[in-house]
């Protein structure tokens, strides 16, 4: 992606009733200092993309035993998880619904197939096929996104994504959470951070992009943990990062411990100037899907302040035009 030089922007950035630069960010053209999905896809589609779920009913191999039983410490237990897995139909109608409720804020909006529960490579290439395929030739379908996990991507399913990819953009979403292994093993990840690496290395030069997941606050971390982690993600280079807080959720492995014995989680304060630090040393061309998770109010035991995303998101802007900063102001390409 093209870097334009600050200045070149201060006229794009010009709010017309204010006139004066409401951001010196070159990815923006509103008072955000980082790169912004919406701004991406309107850059690329001319309008709004939304993105769609989709539950094919996959499972994840953290869950039925062949790596761990439960699945991560921090993930919920809701989702299918079954063992017959939907296809063409079914799908078919969970997308419509969920356009039609896009459509009721965004009327002219196309769609990005979302595969979001549990670990959707995890199938046989044949089963993949038989499933995912159909999607891609729907027509309001813009984008096809797969959440997935580097231990269910190998060299043959990668190459079918790739030739998939020529027909509409593939998308793969990966959790690393955590750069820090310790971490991670105490949260039952059943993997270790060098088999995402790897994964990455295998994507590169395909045409998949790719979309890492992060979170802040996991016991134990501490900033400079959580700076590393975000280190790791400029170095590794994805097309794009989501920055989440811990959501310590009622029917978890973590919540279970939260209420026998609460751990110290990070404020609303503290979670923002973690945020900031990392969008500092994070390169400026990479998309932030989020820089918080979506409130989940029915299940969520802590912290209560996460479910506010908008205060949140309002506090992020505030702190970067405070610290006259920006995504990539510290961002050193050799890190």
């Amino acid at each position: 992606m093209h870097h334009t030089q600050t200045d070149e922007l201060s006229e794009k950035n010009r709010h017309p009733s204010e006139g004066h630069a409401l951001s010196p960010f070159p990815f923006s053209d509103t008072n955000k200092r980082y790169h912004t999905y919406s701004y991406a896809l309107k850059q690329q589609y001319g309008k709004k993309l939304a993105k769609i779920p989709l539950d094919a009913g996959f499972t994840c191999p953290n869950r039925d035993g062949t790596k761990g039983w439960g699945g991560c410490r921090f993930c919920s237990s809701q989702g299918s998880g079954d063992t017959i897995l939907h296809s063409g139909e079914d799908l078919r109608l969970q997308f419509e619904a969920g356009l039609e409720r896009a459509r009721k804020k965004w009327p002219d909006a196309s769609a990005i197939a979302y595969f979001q529960s549990y670990s959707n490579t995890y199938a046989s290439l044949p089963d993949l096929r038989r499933i995912l395929e159909p999607v891609f030739s729907w027509e309001d379908v813009a984008e096809v996104s797969i959440a997935t996990r580097p231990d269910c991507l190998d060299a043959e399913k990668i190459l079918w994504l790739s030739e998939m990819n020529r027909v509409k953009p593939v998308w793969i979403e990966m959790g690393l959470q955590s750069g820090r292994d310790a971490t991670m093993a105490a949260m039952n990840r059943g993997h270790n951070t060098s088999i995402l690496v790897a994964c990455m290395k295998q994507l590169q030069g395909t045409g998949i992009r790719t979309c890492l997941h992060i979170i802040n606050g996991l016991p134990g971390e501490s900033h400079e943990d959580m700076m590393e982690t975000a280190r790791l993600v400029a170095r590794l280079k994805p097309d794009a990062v989501k920055i989440h807080m811990l959501h310590v959720i009622s029917d978890s492995a973590l919540g279970q411990d939260y209420r026998q014995s609460p751990f110290p989680l990070l404020s609303m304060e503290e979670y923002v100037q973690v945020v900031c630090d990392q969008l500092e040393i994070l390169p400026p061309d990479m998309v932030v899907e989020r820089i918080t998770g979506d409130g989940v109010a029915d299940n969520l035991l802590a912290p209560e302040w996460t479910v506010k995303k908008r205060v949140t998101m309002n506090a992020v802007d505030r702190e970067l035009a405070r610290r006259d900063s920006w995504q990539g102001k510290r961002y050193k390409p050799e890190q």
